[in-house]
C-alpha cells in the first residue's frame, strides 16, 4: 500500500464514527434541517479560508507575479479554487458554495442572522478571533472554528492540505440525499436549492476536487516520512473536531426550548 493509502488507512475508524454519526437520523423534518444549517454553516465558511490559505502557500498571489513551487500542484489548487469560489448555482448563475449555503437557508427559512453578523464584521476589519469569541454560538462550534483558522494561518502546508483533504473534501455525506428526499416531500420547494448544494458537492467535492485533493497531499508529503506523520495526526484530529461539531448540532436539534 503507497503512503497515502497507508494515511487513509490509518484515520480509517475516525472516518467510520464520522458517518455513523447520529446526526443524520436525528434530522427528521424542516425544523431540524434550518437547525443543522445554521450551524453547519459556519464550517461552510471557514472551508474556504482553509483553502485560500493553501492558494497562497501554492501559488504567487503577489505582484511581480513569480512562478511558485511546482506547475501541477499550482493546478491543483487552482482548479479547486474555480470550483469552490465561482460554480454555478442551479440556474447557470456563478456563485460561491458558500453563498449558494446562504441562498439554500434563505429558501427553507432557516436564520442567517449570526454568519451574516461574523461576516459584516469581519468585512468592516474586526479582528478574527476577537469576533469570533464575542459569537454566542456552542463552545464545540467556536472549537472547531479555532482549529481550521489555527491551521490556515500557523501549520506548514503539508499539514493544511491534509486537514483539508481527509477532514474536509473527503467526508461529503451521501447519506444527506436520503434525508432530503424525505424532508423534501413533505416540503416541497422549500430545499431545492439545498439539495442542489448538497448534490453539487457530492458531484465535485466526492470525485474530482477528492482526486485533486489526493494528489495535493502525495505531492506536498513526498517522501519525507515525518510530513506523513504530521499530515495523519493532522487529519485524525480534524476529524475528531467534525465529529464534536456533529455532535452540536444534534444537541441543537434536539433542543426543545430553542425556537
Amino acid at each position: 500500500m503507497n503512503r497515502l493509502g497507508n494515511l487513509a488507512g490509518s484515520i480509517e475508524e475516525g472516518r467510520k464514527g464520522l458517518m455513523s454519526h447520529n446526526i443524520y437520523s436525528s434530522i427528521v423534518d424542516l425544523t431540524g434541517l434550518k437547525r443543522f444549517t445554521q450551524t453547519h454553516v459556519f464550517a461552510v465558511w471557514d472551508f474556504m479560508s482553509l483553502l485560500k490559505s493553501l492558494q497562497r502557500d501554492l501559488t504567487c498571489v503577489s505582484v511581480p507575479w513569480l512562478p511558485v513551487g511546482d506547475a501541477e500542484t499550482r493546478f491543483l489548487i487552482n482548479e479547486i479554487v474555480v470550483g469552490e469560489e465561482s460554480d454555478v448555482d442551479r440556474f447557470g448563475k456563478r456563485i460561491s458554495h458558500f453563498e449558494l449555503y446562504l441562498d439554500g437557508m434563505r429558501e427553507m427559512g432557516a436564520s442567517t442572522t449570526q454568519i451574516d453578523s461574523l461576516v459584516s464584521k469581519l468585512a468592516s476589519g474586526n479582528d478574527l478571533f476577537e469576533t469570533l469569541g464575542s459569537l454566542q454560538i456552542d463552545s464545540r462550534v467556536r472549537d472547531f472554528l479555532s482549529f481550521t483558522f489555527d491551521i490556515a494561518l500557523n501549520a506548514p502546508t503539508h499539514v493544511k492540505a491534509a486537514v483539508f483533504t481527509f477532514g474536509r473534501e473527503d467526508v461529503i455525506p451521501e447519506m444527506f440525499i436520503r434525508i432530503l428526499d424525505e424532508i423534501g416531500s413533505d416540503f416541497p420547494g422549500s430545499i431545492d436549492t439545498f439539495r442542489y448544494y448538497i448534490e453539487r458537492h457530492i458531484e465535485v467535492d466526492g470525485g474530482h476536487h477528492k482526486a485533486l485533493a489526493h494528489r495535493m497531499v502525495e505531492n506536498l508529503c513526498g517522501d519525507d516520512s515525518g510530513k506523513w506523520e504530521e499530515a495523519r495526526t493532522a487529519a485524525e484530529t480534524s476529524l475528531e473536531h467534525r465529529v464534536a461539531l456533529w455532535d452540536s448540532v444534534v444537541d441543537a436539534i434536539n433542543d426543545k426550548s430553542a425556537n
